[in-house]
Protein backbone atom coordinates (compact mmCIF):
# COMPACT_ATOMS: atom_id res chain seq x y z
CA UNK A 1 0.00 0.00 0.00
CA UNK A 2 2.66 2.37 1.15
CA UNK A 3 4.53 1.65 -2.44
CA UNK A 4 2.06 2.43 -4.62
CA UNK A 5 1.29 5.99 -2.65
CA UNK A 6 5.00 6.52 -3.32
CA UNK A 7 4.73 5.56 -6.96
CA UNK A 8 1.49 7.42 -7.46
CA UNK A 9 3.42 10.56 -5.76
CA UNK A 10 6.37 10.61 -7.87
CA UNK A 11 4.02 10.32 -10.93
CA UNK A 12 1.96 13.30 -9.92
CA UNK A 13 5.40 15.11 -9.09
CA UNK A 14 6.95 14.13 -12.74
CA UNK A 15 3.41 15.01 -13.97
CA UNK A 16 3.44 18.47 -12.35
CA UNK A 17 7.32 19.03 -13.47
CA UNK A 18 6.20 18.80 -16.78
CA UNK A 19 3.51 21.28 -15.98
CA UNK A 20 6.07 23.54 -14.88
CA UNK A 21 7.89 23.73 -18.20
CA UNK A 22 4.82 25.44 -19.63
CA UNK A 23 4.59 28.06 -16.26
CA UNK A 24 6.81 30.93 -15.46
CA UNK A 25 9.05 30.85 -12.84
CA UNK A 26 6.76 32.40 -10.16
CA UNK A 27 4.40 29.44 -10.71
CA UNK A 28 6.99 27.12 -10.29
CA UNK A 29 8.04 28.66 -7.30
CA UNK A 30 4.71 28.32 -5.72
CA UNK A 31 4.67 24.87 -7.02
CA UNK A 32 7.61 24.00 -5.35
CA UNK A 33 6.62 25.59 -1.77
CA UNK A 34 3.45 23.54 -1.77
CA UNK A 35 5.54 20.32 -2.81
CA UNK A 36 7.87 21.55 0.54
CA UNK A 37 4.53 21.41 2.22
CA UNK A 38 3.25 18.21 0.83
CA UNK A 39 6.59 16.39 1.78
CA UNK A 40 6.89 17.96 4.70
CA UNK A 41 3.63 16.55 6.36
CA UNK A 42 4.18 12.91 4.30
CA UNK A 43 7.92 12.91 6.32
CA UNK A 44 6.13 13.75 9.58
CA UNK A 45 3.70 10.81 8.94
CA UNK A 46 6.54 8.32 8.01
CA UNK A 47 8.02 9.41 11.10
CA UNK A 48 5.26 8.77 13.35
CA UNK A 49 4.37 5.21 11.20
CA UNK A 50 8.21 4.10 11.84
CA UNK A 51 8.25 4.94 15.36
CA UNK A 52 4.86 2.50 15.91
CA UNK A 53 6.18 -0.34 14.55
CA UNK A 54 9.32 0.16 16.29
CA UNK A 55 6.92 0.53 19.46
CA UNK A 56 5.66 -2.47 18.77
CA UNK A 57 8.45 -4.32 17.76
CA UNK A 58 10.11 -3.86 21.17
CA UNK A 59 6.70 -4.46 23.76
CA UNK A 60 5.27 -7.83 21.23
CA UNK A 61 8.41 -9.82 21.48
CA UNK A 62 5.99 -13.01 22.64
CA UNK A 63 3.06 -12.61 20.34
CA UNK A 64 2.68 -14.38 17.31
CA UNK A 65 5.92 -14.71 15.01
CA UNK A 66 4.46 -14.31 12.11
CA UNK A 67 3.12 -10.64 12.29
CA UNK A 68 6.44 -9.72 14.45
CA UNK A 69 8.68 -10.91 11.24
CA UNK A 70 6.80 -7.99 8.96
CA UNK A 71 7.62 -5.26 11.23
CA UNK A 72 11.26 -4.81 10.37
CA UNK A 73 10.90 -5.13 6.75
CA UNK A 74 7.68 -2.88 6.63
CA UNK A 75 9.93 -0.39 8.74
CA UNK A 76 13.21 -0.91 6.35
CA UNK A 77 10.90 0.29 3.84
CA UNK A 78 9.59 3.66 5.26
CA UNK A 79 12.94 4.11 6.23
CA UNK A 80 14.10 4.18 2.46
CA UNK A 81 10.88 6.38 1.80
CA UNK A 82 11.90 8.70 4.42
CA UNK A 83 15.70 9.04 2.97
CA UNK A 84 13.94 10.09 -0.28
CA UNK A 85 11.59 12.29 1.49
CA UNK A 86 14.39 13.74 2.59
CA UNK A 87 16.04 14.02 -0.41
CA UNK A 88 13.42 15.46 -2.30
CA UNK A 89 13.16 17.97 0.82
CA UNK A 90 16.49 19.03 0.03
CA UNK A 91 16.19 19.67 -3.62
CA UNK A 92 13.49 21.52 -3.40
CA UNK A 93 15.24 23.76 -1.07
CA UNK A 94 18.09 24.19 -3.24
CA UNK A 95 15.29 25.36 -6.22
CA UNK A 96 13.69 27.90 -3.78
CA UNK A 97 17.32 29.11 -3.43
CA UNK A 98 18.15 29.26 -7.07
CA UNK A 99 14.90 30.61 -7.39
CA UNK A 100 15.83 33.36 -4.88
CA UNK A 101 19.49 33.96 -6.73
CA UNK A 102 17.69 34.10 -9.74
CA UNK A 103 15.08 36.96 -8.99
CA UNK A 104 18.28 39.17 -7.10
CA UNK A 105 20.14 38.13 -11.32
CA UNK A 106 17.08 39.44 -12.71
CA UNK A 107 16.78 42.70 -10.54
CA UNK A 108 20.32 43.32 -11.34
CA UNK A 109 19.85 42.85 -15.15
CA UNK A 110 17.16 45.60 -15.05
CA UNK A 111 18.73 47.72 -13.44
CA UNK A 112 21.53 47.47 -15.73
CA UNK A 113 19.22 47.68 -18.31
CA UNK A 114 17.96 50.78 -17.14
CA UNK A 115 21.84 52.24 -16.61
CA UNK A 116 22.57 51.47 -20.33
CA UNK A 117 19.10 53.36 -21.44
CA UNK A 118 20.21 56.24 -19.47
CA UNK A 119 24.32 56.04 -20.91
CA UNK A 120 22.36 55.52 -24.37
CA UNK A 121 20.13 58.57 -23.47
CA UNK A 122 23.15 60.70 -22.99
CA UNK A 123 25.15 59.56 -25.56
CA UNK A 124 22.78 60.56 -28.09
CA UNK A 125 22.56 64.00 -26.65
CA UNK A 126 26.53 64.24 -26.77
CA UNK A 127 26.18 63.19 -30.55
CA UNK A 128 23.96 65.97 -31.15
CA UNK A 129 25.92 68.61 -29.36
CA UNK A 130 28.97 67.50 -31.19
CA UNK A 131 27.63 67.55 -34.44
CA UNK A 132 26.68 70.82 -33.94
CA UNK A 133 29.82 71.79 -32.85
CA UNK A 134 31.01 70.38 -36.03
CA UNK A 135 28.57 72.23 -37.87
CA UNK A 136 29.57 75.28 -36.49
CA UNK A 137 33.55 74.73 -36.62
CA UNK A 138 33.07 73.98 -40.10
CA UNK A 139 30.99 77.15 -40.89
CA UNK A 140 34.05 78.71 -39.40
CA UNK A 141 36.78 77.00 -41.40
CA UNK A 142 34.45 78.14 -44.69
CA UNK A 143 33.98 81.78 -43.53
CA UNK A 144 38.13 82.06 -42.98
CA UNK A 145 38.42 80.11 -46.18
CA UNK A 146 36.41 82.98 -47.95
CA UNK A 147 38.22 85.66 -46.48
CA UNK A 148 41.51 84.68 -47.45
CA UNK A 149 40.77 83.69 -50.75
CA UNK A 150 39.07 86.92 -51.20
CA UNK A 151 42.60 88.45 -49.71
CA UNK A 152 44.03 86.53 -52.27
CA UNK A 153 42.27 87.87 -54.96
CA UNK A 154 42.63 91.04 -53.69
CA UNK A 155 46.21 90.68 -53.35
CA UNK A 156 46.43 89.71 -57.25
CA UNK A 157 44.07 91.84 -58.96
CA UNK A 158 46.73 94.59 -57.41
CA UNK A 159 49.54 92.60 -58.76
CA UNK A 160 47.80 93.02 -61.98
CA UNK A 161 48.97 96.99 -62.73
CA UNK A 162 52.71 95.66 -62.03
CA UNK A 163 52.54 93.21 -65.05
CA UNK A 164 50.51 95.33 -67.05
CA UNK A 165 53.59 97.88 -66.63
CA UNK A 166 55.48 95.18 -67.00
CA UNK A 167 54.13 94.03 -70.73
CA UNK A 168 54.22 98.13 -71.50
CA UNK A 169 58.47 98.28 -70.87
CA UNK A 170 58.60 95.27 -72.97
CA UNK A 171 56.61 96.42 -75.64
CA UNK A 172 58.16 99.92 -75.49
CA UNK A 173 61.89 98.58 -75.35
CA UNK A 174 60.59 96.20 -78.31
CA UNK A 175 63.38 97.55 -80.54
CA UNK A 176 65.92 97.73 -78.22
CA UNK A 177 69.72 95.75 -79.28
CA UNK A 178 68.97 91.95 -79.90
CA UNK A 179 71.77 91.22 -76.75
CA UNK A 180 69.71 93.00 -74.03
CA UNK A 181 66.67 90.78 -75.31
CA UNK A 182 68.53 88.01 -74.98
CA UNK A 183 69.61 88.47 -71.51
CA UNK A 184 65.83 88.92 -70.36
CA UNK A 185 66.07 85.03 -71.91
CA UNK A 186 66.34 81.93 -69.69
CA UNK A 187 67.41 78.78 -71.37
CA UNK A 188 65.78 75.74 -71.09
CA UNK A 189 68.57 73.11 -70.68
CA UNK A 190 68.20 69.19 -69.60
CA UNK A 191 69.57 68.79 -66.59
CA UNK A 192 73.37 67.92 -66.73
CA UNK A 193 74.98 65.62 -64.15
CA UNK A 194 76.14 68.39 -61.57
CA UNK A 195 74.04 71.27 -62.49
CA UNK A 196 70.56 70.35 -61.61
CA UNK A 197 70.32 69.68 -57.68
CA UNK A 198 66.36 70.59 -57.45
CA UNK A 199 63.73 67.96 -56.46
CA UNK A 200 61.44 66.50 -58.64
CA UNK A 201 58.32 68.28 -58.13
CA UNK A 202 60.73 71.87 -57.97
CA UNK A 203 58.38 74.15 -59.96
CA UNK A 204 60.39 76.15 -62.92
CA UNK A 205 61.59 79.36 -62.56
CA UNK A 206 59.39 82.29 -63.45
CA UNK A 207 61.54 83.51 -66.35
CA UNK A 208 62.35 80.22 -67.52
CA UNK A 209 58.73 78.92 -67.80
CA UNK A 210 57.75 82.33 -69.70
CA UNK A 211 60.59 81.98 -72.08
CA UNK A 212 59.04 77.82 -73.03
CA UNK A 213 55.73 79.28 -73.34
CA UNK A 214 55.57 82.09 -75.55
CA UNK A 215 58.90 81.71 -77.33
CA UNK A 216 58.49 82.73 -81.04
CA UNK A 217 54.56 83.88 -80.64
CA UNK A 218 53.35 86.89 -79.43
CA UNK A 219 50.93 86.21 -76.88
CA UNK A 220 47.72 88.69 -77.38
CA UNK A 221 46.88 91.35 -75.40
CA UNK A 222 43.80 89.46 -74.04
CA UNK A 223 45.91 86.87 -72.75
CA UNK A 224 48.82 88.40 -71.33
CA UNK A 225 47.57 89.19 -67.61
CA UNK A 226 46.12 85.36 -67.48
CA UNK A 227 49.80 84.23 -68.83
CA UNK A 228 51.30 85.95 -66.26
CA UNK A 229 49.09 85.06 -62.68
CA UNK A 230 49.56 81.45 -64.38
CA UNK A 231 53.38 81.91 -64.22
CA UNK A 232 53.53 83.45 -60.90
CA UNK A 233 51.23 80.38 -59.57
CA UNK A 234 52.98 77.68 -61.29
CA UNK A 235 56.51 79.27 -60.49
CA UNK A 236 55.02 79.01 -56.76
CA UNK A 237 54.23 75.12 -56.99
CA UNK A 238 50.43 76.64 -56.55
CA UNK A 239 48.89 74.27 -59.20
CA UNK A 240 45.75 73.83 -57.79
CA UNK A 241 45.27 77.11 -59.06
CA UNK A 242 46.96 77.37 -62.21
CA UNK A 243 45.29 74.05 -63.53
CA UNK A 244 41.85 75.49 -63.20
CA UNK A 245 42.84 78.75 -64.21
CA UNK A 246 44.10 77.37 -67.68
CA UNK A 247 41.31 75.10 -68.01
CA UNK A 248 39.08 77.89 -68.03
CA UNK A 249 40.62 79.97 -69.99
CA UNK A 250 40.82 77.15 -72.71
CA UNK A 251 37.51 76.35 -72.58
CA UNK A 252 36.50 80.09 -73.38
CA UNK A 253 39.05 79.94 -76.14
CA UNK A 254 37.94 77.05 -77.72
CA UNK A 255 34.16 78.67 -77.58
CA UNK A 256 35.08 82.34 -78.67
CA UNK A 257 37.93 81.36 -81.51
CA UNK A 258 37.57 77.31 -81.94
CA UNK A 259 39.82 74.90 -81.82
CA UNK A 260 42.29 75.42 -84.03
CA UNK A 261 43.58 78.70 -82.87
CA UNK A 262 46.92 80.03 -82.16
CA UNK A 263 46.00 80.98 -79.17
CA UNK A 264 44.31 77.62 -77.58
CA UNK A 265 47.81 76.27 -78.80
CA UNK A 266 49.48 78.80 -76.72
CA UNK A 267 47.41 77.82 -73.56
CA UNK A 268 47.28 74.02 -74.67
CA UNK A 269 51.42 74.46 -74.04
CA UNK A 270 51.06 76.73 -70.47
CA UNK A 271 48.56 73.67 -69.43
CA UNK A 272 51.52 71.01 -70.40
CA UNK A 273 54.33 72.76 -68.70
CA UNK A 274 52.50 73.05 -65.68
CA UNK A 275 51.49 69.17 -65.72
CA UNK A 276 55.45 68.75 -66.71
CA UNK A 277 56.21 70.23 -63.44
CA UNK A 278 53.88 67.91 -61.62
CA UNK A 279 55.17 65.19 -63.44
CA UNK A 280 51.93 64.12 -65.46
CA UNK A 281 54.24 63.45 -68.21
CA UNK A 282 51.60 61.50 -70.48
CA UNK A 283 48.77 64.03 -70.02
CA UNK A 284 51.66 67.24 -71.00
CA UNK A 285 52.72 64.94 -74.13
CA UNK A 286 49.22 64.98 -75.41
CA UNK A 287 48.79 68.78 -74.66
CA UNK A 288 51.78 69.51 -76.45
CA UNK A 289 51.15 66.78 -79.79
CA UNK A 290 47.67 68.79 -79.70
CA UNK A 291 49.55 72.08 -79.31
CA UNK A 292 51.91 71.27 -82.43
CA UNK A 293 49.84 70.57 -84.44
CA UNK A 294 47.77 73.47 -83.74
CA UNK A 295 50.41 75.83 -84.64
CA UNK A 296 51.91 73.37 -87.90
CA UNK A 297 48.44 74.01 -89.31
CA UNK A 298 47.91 78.02 -88.54
CA UNK A 299 51.67 79.31 -88.35
CA UNK A 300 53.28 76.98 -91.00
CA UNK A 301 55.69 74.00 -90.27
CA UNK A 302 58.60 76.84 -89.95
CA UNK A 303 57.22 79.12 -87.99
CA UNK A 304 59.54 79.47 -84.35
CA UNK A 305 56.67 78.59 -82.39
CA UNK A 306 56.63 75.30 -83.96
CA UNK A 307 60.41 75.24 -83.10
CA UNK A 308 59.32 76.16 -79.58
CA UNK A 309 56.62 73.12 -78.97
CA UNK A 310 58.58 70.52 -80.80
CA UNK A 311 61.42 71.77 -77.94
CA UNK A 312 59.38 71.30 -75.23
CA UNK A 313 57.88 68.22 -76.18
CA UNK A 314 62.04 67.06 -76.77
CA UNK A 315 62.35 68.12 -73.37
CA UNK A 316 59.59 65.84 -72.16
CA UNK A 317 60.58 62.97 -73.69
CA UNK A 318 64.06 63.59 -72.12
CA UNK A 319 62.65 63.98 -68.76
CA UNK A 320 60.93 60.40 -69.23
CA UNK A 321 64.13 58.80 -70.50
CA UNK A 322 63.02 58.64 -74.00
CA UNK A 323 66.13 60.35 -75.90
CA UNK A 324 66.15 58.67 -78.80
CA UNK A 325 62.31 59.38 -79.12
CA UNK A 326 63.10 63.30 -78.39
CA UNK A 327 66.39 63.45 -80.79
CA UNK A 328 64.61 63.74 -84.17
CA UNK A 329 61.92 66.46 -82.25
CA UNK A 330 64.73 68.76 -80.67
CA UNK A 331 67.18 68.07 -84.48
CA UNK A 332 63.87 69.43 -86.37
CA UNK A 333 63.70 72.56 -83.59
CA UNK A 334 67.24 72.80 -84.44
CA UNK A 335 66.73 73.02 -88.69
CA UNK A 336 63.51 75.78 -87.88
CA UNK A 337 65.69 77.79 -85.70
CA UNK A 338 68.41 77.89 -88.45
CA UNK A 339 65.98 78.51 -91.00
CA UNK A 340 64.43 81.77 -89.81
CA UNK A 341 66.39 83.36 -86.90
CA UNK A 342 69.85 82.56 -88.93
CA UNK A 343 72.86 80.19 -88.60
CA UNK A 344 74.38 82.21 -85.40
CA UNK A 345 71.11 83.56 -82.90
CA UNK A 346 71.35 83.08 -79.28
CA UNK A 347 68.27 80.37 -79.61
CA UNK A 348 70.01 78.78 -82.09
CA UNK A 349 72.73 78.08 -79.41
CA UNK A 350 70.05 77.19 -76.90
CA UNK A 351 69.00 74.13 -78.95
CA UNK A 352 72.55 73.11 -79.78
CA UNK A 353 72.93 73.20 -76.27
CA UNK A 354 69.81 70.87 -75.91
CA UNK A 355 70.68 68.54 -78.18
CA UNK A 356 74.26 68.18 -76.83
CA UNK A 357 72.44 67.56 -73.58
CA UNK A 358 70.39 65.40 -74.97
CA UNK A 359 72.69 62.79 -77.22
CA UNK A 360 74.71 63.24 -73.78
CA UNK A 361 72.34 61.39 -71.51
CA UNK A 362 71.56 58.74 -74.10
CA UNK A 363 74.90 58.04 -74.31
CA UNK A 364 74.92 57.51 -70.20
CA UNK A 365 71.83 55.67 -71.17
CA UNK A 366 73.38 53.35 -73.49
CA UNK A 367 76.27 52.79 -71.29
CA UNK A 368 74.32 51.85 -68.60
CA UNK A 369 72.90 49.26 -70.91
CA UNK A 370 75.90 47.80 -71.49
CA UNK A 371 76.83 49.36 -75.51
CA UNK A 372 80.46 49.24 -76.16
CA UNK A 373 82.41 52.71 -75.86
CA UNK A 374 83.43 52.21 -79.45
CA UNK A 375 80.16 52.07 -80.76
CA UNK A 376 79.56 55.50 -78.80
CA UNK A 377 82.42 57.47 -80.42
CA UNK A 378 80.53 59.07 -83.24
CA UNK A 379 77.70 60.31 -80.73
CA UNK A 380 80.72 61.85 -78.24
CA UNK A 381 82.03 63.29 -81.42
CA UNK A 382 78.53 65.15 -82.12
CA UNK A 383 77.90 66.11 -79.02
CA UNK A 384 81.23 67.67 -78.89
CA UNK A 385 80.65 69.63 -82.05
CA UNK A 386 77.25 70.98 -80.62
CA UNK A 387 78.58 72.04 -77.65
CA UNK A 388 81.52 74.13 -79.49
CA UNK A 389 79.12 75.39 -82.13
CA UNK A 390 76.95 76.71 -79.29
CA UNK A 391 80.00 78.12 -77.33
CA UNK A 392 81.17 80.19 -80.27
CA UNK A 393 77.71 81.51 -81.11
CA UNK A 394 77.25 82.87 -77.24
CA UNK A 395 81.11 84.47 -77.40
CA UNK A 396 80.78 85.91 -80.76
CA UNK A 397 76.93 87.54 -80.20
CA UNK A 398 76.70 87.58 -76.64
CA UNK A 399 80.34 88.19 -75.22
CA UNK A 400 82.68 85.78 -73.05
CA UNK A 401 81.02 87.07 -69.49
CA UNK A 402 77.73 85.95 -70.36
CA UNK A 403 76.41 83.41 -68.10
CA UNK A 404 75.49 80.73 -71.22
CA UNK A 405 79.09 80.91 -71.97
CA UNK A 406 80.00 79.46 -68.73
CA UNK A 407 77.61 76.92 -68.45
CA UNK A 408 78.44 75.55 -72.29
CA UNK A 409 81.90 75.08 -70.67
CA UNK A 410 81.07 73.18 -68.00
CA UNK A 411 78.57 71.28 -70.02
CA UNK A 412 81.46 70.70 -72.57
CA UNK A 413 83.87 69.85 -69.73
CA UNK A 414 81.35 67.18 -68.98
CA UNK A 415 81.32 65.80 -72.24
CA UNK A 416 85.64 65.34 -72.26
CA UNK A 417 85.15 63.61 -69.06
CA UNK A 418 82.65 61.28 -69.94
CA UNK A 419 85.72 60.47 -72.52
CA UNK A 420 88.52 60.45 -70.32
CA UNK A 421 89.89 63.90 -71.99
CA UNK A 422 90.86 65.55 -68.38
CA UNK A 423 93.19 68.02 -70.44
CA UNK A 424 90.68 69.38 -71.97
CA UNK A 425 87.96 69.60 -69.35
CA UNK A 426 90.80 70.79 -67.01
CA UNK A 427 91.38 74.02 -69.28
CA UNK A 428 87.77 74.76 -69.50
CA UNK A 429 87.31 74.18 -65.95
CA UNK A 430 90.29 77.42 -65.18
CA UNK A 431 88.61 79.32 -68.00
CA UNK A 432 85.59 79.70 -66.26
CA UNK A 433 86.88 80.48 -62.90
CA UNK A 434 89.80 82.39 -64.45
CA UNK A 435 86.95 84.74 -66.05
CA UNK A 436 85.31 85.03 -62.33
CA UNK A 437 87.93 85.97 -61.04
CA UNK A 438 88.72 88.86 -63.52
CA UNK A 439 85.06 89.85 -63.65
CA UNK A 440 85.40 90.37 -59.51
CA UNK A 441 89.01 91.19 -58.77
CA UNK A 442 90.42 92.59 -61.82
CA UNK A 443 93.08 91.39 -64.13
CA UNK A 444 95.22 88.62 -63.23
CA UNK A 445 99.08 89.07 -62.20
CA UNK A 446 101.57 87.71 -59.28
CA UNK A 447 99.47 88.98 -56.49
CA UNK A 448 96.53 88.37 -57.86
CA UNK A 449 95.67 85.07 -58.64
CA UNK A 450 92.52 82.28 -59.26
CA UNK A 451 91.65 80.08 -56.80
CA UNK A 452 92.73 76.54 -58.87
CA UNK A 453 96.47 78.92 -59.09
CA UNK A 454 96.02 79.23 -55.33
CA UNK A 455 94.89 75.41 -54.70
CA UNK A 456 97.53 74.38 -57.24
CA UNK A 457 100.61 75.97 -55.03
CA UNK A 458 99.47 74.86 -52.11
CA UNK A 459 99.36 71.34 -53.78
CA UNK A 460 103.11 71.66 -54.97
CA UNK A 461 103.92 73.05 -51.46
CA UNK A 462 102.53 70.78 -49.13
CA UNK A 463 105.46 69.14 -48.70
CA UNK A 464 107.60 71.39 -48.54
CA UNK A 465 107.20 73.03 -45.19
CA UNK A 466 106.65 76.83 -46.53
CA UNK A 467 104.16 78.77 -44.63
CA UNK A 468 102.35 80.86 -46.90
CA UNK A 469 101.20 83.13 -43.88
CA UNK A 470 105.06 83.80 -43.07
CA UNK A 471 106.29 84.60 -46.88
CA UNK A 472 103.69 86.79 -46.95
CA UNK A 473 101.49 85.51 -49.34
CA UNK A 474 98.33 85.21 -47.70
CA UNK A 475 98.13 89.03 -47.16
CA UNK A 476 99.40 89.55 -50.69
CA UNK A 477 96.34 88.42 -52.93
CA UNK A 478 93.03 90.56 -52.52
CA UNK A 479 91.05 87.95 -50.73
CA UNK A 480 93.91 86.59 -48.04
CA UNK A 481 95.05 83.31 -48.92
CA UNK A 482 92.18 81.62 -50.58
CA UNK A 483 89.26 81.49 -48.34
CA UNK A 484 88.18 85.24 -49.26
CA UNK A 485 87.69 83.99 -52.77
CA UNK A 486 84.30 82.45 -52.17
CA UNK A 487 82.71 85.84 -52.64
CA UNK A 488 83.64 85.48 -56.24
CA UNK A 489 81.14 83.00 -56.22
CA UNK A 490 78.49 85.54 -56.39
CA UNK A 491 79.26 85.97 -60.16
CA UNK A 492 77.47 83.67 -61.64
CA UNK A 493 77.38 81.34 -58.55
CA UNK A 494 75.32 78.06 -59.71
CA UNK A 495 77.58 77.96 -62.77
CA UNK A 496 80.68 79.00 -60.61
CA UNK A 497 80.38 76.70 -57.74
CA UNK A 498 79.77 73.84 -59.78
CA UNK A 499 82.80 74.36 -61.89
CA UNK A 500 84.68 74.59 -58.38
CA UNK A 501 82.76 71.54 -57.55
CA UNK A 502 83.73 69.48 -60.59
CA UNK A 503 87.75 71.02 -61.00
CA UNK A 504 87.76 69.61 -57.33
CA UNK A 505 86.68 66.21 -58.52
CA UNK A 506 89.17 66.21 -61.38
CA UNK A 507 91.72 67.32 -59.19
CA UNK A 508 90.94 64.79 -56.80
CA UNK A 509 90.99 61.90 -59.78
CA UNK A 510 94.34 63.11 -60.25
CA UNK A 511 95.51 62.98 -56.45
CA UNK A 512 95.52 66.51 -55.86
CA UNK A 513 94.19 66.18 -52.73
CA UNK A 514 95.26 69.33 -51.08
CA UNK A 515 94.07 71.15 -54.56
CA UNK A 516 90.86 69.28 -54.22
CA UNK A 517 90.14 70.46 -51.11
CA UNK A 518 91.05 73.69 -51.49
CA UNK A 519 88.25 74.12 -54.16
CA UNK A 520 85.56 71.96 -52.00
CA UNK A 521 86.11 74.55 -49.21
CA UNK A 522 85.39 77.47 -51.88
CA UNK A 523 82.51 75.96 -52.84
CA UNK A 524 80.86 75.32 -49.73
CA UNK A 525 81.53 78.58 -48.54
CA UNK A 526 80.28 79.83 -51.64
CA UNK A 527 76.88 77.51 -51.15
CA UNK A 528 76.48 78.66 -47.46
CA UNK A 529 77.08 82.43 -48.71
CA UNK A 530 74.50 82.25 -51.39
CA UNK A 531 72.08 79.63 -49.31
CA UNK A 532 71.75 82.51 -46.21
CA UNK A 533 69.87 85.00 -48.28
CA UNK A 534 67.69 82.27 -50.11
CA UNK A 535 66.76 81.26 -46.87
CA UNK A 536 65.66 84.89 -45.90
CA UNK A 537 63.58 85.20 -49.02
CA UNK A 538 62.13 82.29 -48.82
CA UNK A 539 60.69 82.93 -44.89
CA UNK A 540 59.91 86.72 -45.96
CA UNK A 541 57.40 85.23 -49.03
CA UNK A 542 54.25 84.82 -47.73
CA UNK A 543 53.38 80.77 -47.38
CA UNK A 544 51.23 79.05 -50.37
CA UNK A 545 48.32 77.23 -49.25
CA UNK A 546 49.04 73.22 -48.37
CA UNK A 547 47.79 71.43 -51.90
CA UNK A 548 45.24 68.75 -49.86
CA UNK A 549 42.17 67.87 -51.48
CA UNK A 550 40.49 67.74 -47.68
CA UNK A 551 41.45 71.31 -47.24
CA UNK A 552 38.54 73.70 -46.11
CA UNK A 553 40.30 76.18 -47.13
CA UNK A 554 40.55 75.11 -50.82
CA UNK A 555 36.45 74.31 -50.38
CA UNK A 556 35.92 77.74 -52.17
CA UNK A 557 39.20 77.96 -54.55
CA UNK A 558 36.72 77.61 -57.57
CA UNK A 559 35.33 80.96 -56.56
CA UNK A 560 38.26 82.71 -56.06
CA UNK A 561 39.30 81.80 -59.53
CA UNK A 562 36.24 82.50 -61.09
CA UNK A 563 36.70 86.00 -59.88
CA UNK A 564 39.66 86.39 -60.92
CA UNK A 565 38.43 85.06 -64.26
CA UNK A 566 35.85 87.18 -64.59
CA UNK A 567 38.29 90.50 -63.72
CA UNK A 568 39.81 89.56 -67.13
CA UNK A 569 36.87 89.69 -69.47
CA UNK A 570 36.47 85.86 -69.59
CA UNK A 571 33.00 84.17 -68.97
CA UNK A 572 33.21 81.51 -66.96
Amino acid sequence: MMSQVISAYRIKKIESIGEMTAVSQEDVVNHTRTIVQGLEALRNEHTTILAGLNTALEHSPTQAQQPVQNVPEKAGILQKSLDQIELGLSEAQIMLALASHLQTVEAEKQKQRAQVRRLCQENMWLRDELASTQLKLQASEQRVAQLEEDKKHLDFMASIRKYDADVQEGEAGHDQPAKEKQEETSTDYFPDDDGDERSTLSPTPPAQFAQQVSAGYEIPARLRTLHNLVIQYASQGRYEVAVPLCKQALEDLERTSGHDHPDVATMLNILALVYRDQNKYKEAANLLNDALAIRKKTLGDNHPAVAATLNNLAVLYGKRGKYKDAEPLCKRALEIREKVLGRDHPDVAKQLNNLALLCQNQISQDERRGVPRDEMIGKYEEVERYYQRALEIYENKLGPDDSNVAKTKNNLASAYLKQGKYKEAEILYKQVLTRAHEKEFGAIDGDNKPIWQVAEEREENKNSGIDEKKNGSSSTGPYGEYGGWHKAAKVDSPTVNTTLKNLGALYRRQGKFEAAETLEDCAVRSKKELSEPMSAAVQARPSSPTRHHDDPRHQHSSTGIKKIFHAFGFQS
